[in-house]
Order: C-alpha cells, then sequence, then structure tokens
C-alpha cells in the first residue's frame, strides 16, 4: 500500500480499452509526516478521489484484478481508498 496525495489528473483521447470509463489521476507519494516522499506517479482511481485527497494506493496486480474483477489487467496501482487522518505515535 502506498499513501499519497492526488496532483493532477491525465487525460488521454488514445488508450487501452481497459482504461475505458476510468479516471486516471497523477499521485504524489508521502511520508508518515504527510511530506511529499519520492516521484509521482499515475493510479487508476476507484474511490472517486479528487485534487488535493489524500489516498491509499494499491500496487500489487493480484489484489487489482481481484478488486477489479478482470482476469488480464494492465493496469499497476489503483486507488482503493480515501484517508480522512493519520495519527504516528511519538
Amino acid at each position: 500500500m502506498i499513501y499519497g496525495r492526488v496532483i493532477g489528473n491525465m487525460v488521454s483521447t488514445v488508450k487501452h480499452p481497459t482504461y475505458q470509463g476510468r479516471t486516471v489521476l497523477i499521485v504524489q507519494p508521502l511520508d508518515e509526516n504527510s511530506q511529499d516522499d519520492g516521484d509521482s506517479f499515475l493510479a487508476v482511481d476507484n474511490a472517486q478521489a479528487g485534487m488535493g485527497d489524500r489516498v491509499l494506493v494499491l500496487s500489487e496486480g493480484s489484489g487489482i484484478r481481484q478488486i477489479l474483477g478482470i482476469k488480464e489487467l494492465p493496469i499497476r496501482r489503483l486507488i482503493v481508498g480515501i484517508v480522512d487522518g493519520v495519527h504516528v505515535p511519538s
């Protein structure tokens, strides 16, 4: 699981048929203190996330296939949840 923040969306007129009707967002990974942590990446949205939302991203292929119910799937990362809050004990 990757914790991140949505920083933009990606628009494409030509895409693999699996991506038809799906929103692809740009996600910035975050550390436990919600600070930027690494390079941004693309993820398919399955949680109706929007710009600025903190999200959980699944990056394991078998889990993504199970969630979407598609056996052959060219999707590497899937947004599976929107984070309401983070508590890190001191």
